[in-house]
């Protein structure tokens, strides 16, 4: 359900107009049309306010009930709410301070931190609806905030992340098979390059059709991007970022730049520039190559590509 302000707000004074748009904007309503806006019916009281400044000034004001007659409405109401742009803007923000870090001093960079945790939490005030987006942003900041504190906190213990990824050493990984569900899509694709170039150039990789029932992992394999596999999905973060942070390479600025097109593909969250162009290509490779062996390697060419292009440390 949902609650519906109806406004007529008066000529003037142009202040109490002003008032009343800012404050509908700030409190993330979703609009209908001129006049008509929507908020959760949790949040009705949030109107009354509203409603006895217009009144007060001569202006019109009344609150009805709303409910969806179908899916279809519901989500075209839901959407009102879609705050995946104003993660999108935050991103860009903590992206900055990210790429800044190693050239700022501690008290300039606790502070851009700070400014930063804010306009997230701020976002989250008004994300009624939070889901894919708001999860991964949380992910985001907490990964900003570890990356300050082994900038200007060396030597103290580090707090083990919530979701508790192990850093593993490389070298034990070598020359090993590795497992995954067969015809692999954005997340195992990437994820097989990424071992490829970093962590086991030697690997060779099994496809199983479905490795929770019928084709369960060969002993001895390690499993990635299936259920009970080694390496999955953890939290937020998609099988690509956990093989990441387990090998320590989050702080790669451009392994960065991949994960979060590979995160928007793979569960949604929020847009990155490349995802579209990505998803294409390797669906076209997908049609191209049968053999997903083949596959592997024609995507491979593709993340080498994406990895070394120009501007993926910015």
């Amino acid at each position: 359900m949902w609650s519906v302000l109806f406004l007529t707000l008066p000529t003037q004074p142009n202040a109490v107009r002003l008032r009343v748009w800012r404050s509908l904007k700030t409190l993330g309503c979703g609009a209908l049309r001129d006049g008509v806006y929507v908020l959760p019916e949790a949040q009705a009281a949030l109107f009354e306010p509203l409603m006895a400044e217009v009144r007060a000034h001569g202006g019109q004001s009344s609150v009805l009930q709303l409910s969806a007659r179908d899916d279809a409405q519901r989500a075209e109401l839901l959407a009102l709410f879609d705050r995946a742009e104003a993660y999108g803007g935050w991103r860009s923000e903590a992206q900055s301070l990210m790429a800044a870090l190693p050239t700022l001093e501690e008290t300039e960079a606790r502070r851009r931190w700070r400014g930063v945790a804010e306009a997230l939490q701020a976002i989250g005030r008004i994300d009624y609806y939070p889901g894919a987006a708001a999860a991964q942003a949380l992910a985001e900041l907490d990964a900003l905030r570890q990356a300050l504190d082994a900038r200007f906190s060396r030597g103290e213990p580090v707090a083990r992340a919530a979701h508790g990824i192990a850093l593993l050493p490389r070298s034990k990984f070598r020359g090993k098979r590795w497992a995954t569900r067969a015809r692999p899509w954005v997340d195992r694709l990437a994820c097989a390059w990424l071992i490829l170039r970093f962590v086991d150039p030697e690997a060779r990789f099994v496809w199983l059709a479905d490795p929770a029932a019928t084709t369960p992992a060969p002993r001895g394999v390690i499993g990635f991007d299936y259920d009970g596999a080694r390496f999955t999905h953890v939290g937020a973060r998609v099988s690509f970022e956990v093989l990441a942070a387990s090998f320590g390479l989050e702080g790669d600025l451009r392994l960065q730049r991949i994960a979060r097109a590979v995160h928007f593909l793979d569960v949604g969250g929020i847009p990155a520039p490349e995802a579209a162009g990505l998803e294409a290509v390797l669906a076209g490779l997908r049609e191209v190559h049968a053999d997903d062996d083949n596959l592997t390697i024609a995507a491979a060419a593709v993340f080498d590509a994406l990895y070394a292009a120009p501007g993926a440390t910015s």
